[in-house]
């Protein structure tokens, strides 16, 4: 296992380096994509027009869990693919340029082994796990040359990818290592040399920022769409989202239901416990409806103390039945909450829409949905109840009574 150090190469080769290196940065500032952008990196470090790596795989820091985290890899996964997709890279006469414009194709393609191979890795940041967390623990790049140095890659990456000489890179912005990129020449068996090297720590370096801001857009994206207390999706996401989903539905001729979910008692309870433990009631009741609801069902806060779900595929019965299991969850979760006399346990009362029933518009189906709810409320709190024509007019919108 030996550190690297960046050596000078030839003036044309150079000038072939940097021409590659200034055409990937100006491709990789034409989107904020993070998988668009890992795209870019690998294709340029394995194409014939790039650098040309057999293959290239990109890792990722995982903070949170303290482990690193397999996220792209591209290139053949056995020598007959190679030969066909270089051969086809070379009759098509691809260009880099073509090649890093390819991303839509390279979604597409089911038949992607190391992809899947490398998306399934994920390991631990201890100096114990091999060469891949040394490269972060360390933020050096390191070559597997020798018996050794192979000893020191860990078993999950060895079985994976089943390579004998790679060199790892690590991905830096400012101070800050990212994750790490892994190439090898598995099928040529081409020596990586001490200029190849030189270019990819430096192209890593480019790329490091690359990652970096395209996470801080993502990060910012995914906030303005957010709601600040809950973390649950905002009302103008779930408009958007609501819009969608009945284009589908109309498509498919299938029902969708909606929740109109308000929170009872919540007024005395704030002013009973105060608006710190208000919010925190807020939140775990946000963290009950998402984490109990189906996975392809979307929660938001509607505003003030009331949420809304948007459940694709499904019927009113099927609604009900799963509204009734969230507010009795909601009901045991703060029926053992010590509160004054003043401020009863929390608990939600829920109203239900249907499409195509009870509307075929999403500003019809909420207004039914929160007519259902008020009912709701009228009939005592703690309840759920599905619109039906002979329901008043209901309150529409924010501030329903307590």
């Amino acid at each position: 296992m030996a550190l690297l150090n960046p050596l000078h190469g030839d003036s044309d080769r150079i000038k072939r380096e940097l021409s590659i290196l200034y055409e990937v940065s100006n491709a990789m500032r034409t989107t904020l994509k993070l998988n668009q952008i890992f795209y870019m990196i690998l294709t340029a470090l394995t194409s014939h027009e790039g650098l040309g790596f057999n293959r290239a795989m990109l890792f990722l820091v995982n903070e949170k869990e303290n482990v690193l985290e397999g996220k792209m890899g591209i290139g053949p996964h056995s020598g007959e693919e190679a030969d066909r997709i270089w051969k086809g890279i070379e009759r098509e006469k691809l260009s880099l340029d073509d090649l890093l414009n390819s991303y839509d194709k390279f979604k597409k393609d089911v038949e992607s082994k190391l992809n899947m191979l490398v998306k399934g890795i994920k390991l631990p940041l201890t100096e114990g796990m091999g060469i891949l967390a040394l490269t972060i623990l360390e933020g050096m790049p390191f070559e597997i040359t020798n018996d050794d140095a192979k000893q020191k890659v860990s078993h999950m990456v060895k079985n994976a990818l089943n390579t004998e000489h790679f060199v790892t890179v690590p991905l830096k912005a400012k101070d800050k290592t990212l994750g790490a990129i892994l190439v090898d020449n598995i099928f040529t068996k081409k020596p990586i040399t001490k200029s190849d090297l030189r270019i990819l720590t430096m192209f890593a370096n480019h790329a490091g920022l690359a990652i970096e801001n395209s996470r801080l857009y993502e990060e910012t994206e995914y906030l303005s769409k957010t709601d600040w207390l809950t973390k649950l999706w905002n009302s103008g996401e779930l408009h958007k989202r609501l819009t969608k989903e009945l284009e589908k539905s109309r498509l498919g001729d299938q029902a969708l239901s909606i929740l109109m979910i308000d929170i009872d008692n919540f007024k005395p309870y704030n002013d009973s416990v105060g608006h710190q433990m208000g919010d925190e009631a807020m939140r775990k009741i946000a963290s009950i409806l998402s984490r109990k609801s189906r996975g392809n069902d979307f929660v938001a806060r509607y505003g003030g103390e009331e949420f809304t779900i948007v459940m694709p595929n499904t019927p009113k019965k099927i609604a009900a039945t799963i509204a009734e299991r969230l507010k009795h969850d909601v009901e045991d979760a703060f029926s053992a909450e010590e509160t004054t006399k003043t401020a009863p346990p929390l608990t939600i009362s829920i109203g239900i829409s249907t499409f195509p029933y009870d509307g075929s518009d999403k500003v019809t189906l909420i207004h039914k949905a929160d007519i259902a709810l008020y009912e709701s409320k009228r009939q005592g709190k703690n309840k759920v109840c599905s619109y039906n024509p002979r329901m008043g007019r209901g309150i529409f919108g924010f501030g329903k009574k307590d």
